[in-house]
């Protein structure tokens, strides 16, 4: 099994650069969603959840009625990794 290494700042401001509505929050790179009502929220979370699962790495998700916060954090390295770059790119894919 392959150990991740949490980024360093220079690693991490690059990354932001690259990923549109992600910020750094609390040691997580979080990015907040909003959708027309409660089912819309729901559905792009369902869509969350098979992205996550397919790639092995799950966000934390709050659900605020029509808001959505996703936090993305490998808790195994103590950071934000690769990983979690990667897949706040593919997140961002949908929507």
């Amino acid at each position: 099994m392959e150990v991740l290494k949490k980024l360093d700042s220079a690693e991490l401001d690059a990354a932001i650069t690259r990923l549109p509505g992600w910020t750094f929050d609390g040691g997580e790179l979080v990015r907040t969603w909003s959708f027309p009502d409660f089912v819309a929220a729901m559905l792009f979370v369902n869509h969350v959840a098979a992205t996550a699962e397919a790639a092995g790495h799950h966000p934390d998700i709050d659900i605020r009625y029509n808001r959505v916060r996703l936090a993305l954090v490998t808790h195994d390295a103590g950071g934000i990794t690769s990983v979690d770059v990667d897949m706040a790119g593919h997140l961002n894919q949908l929507g």
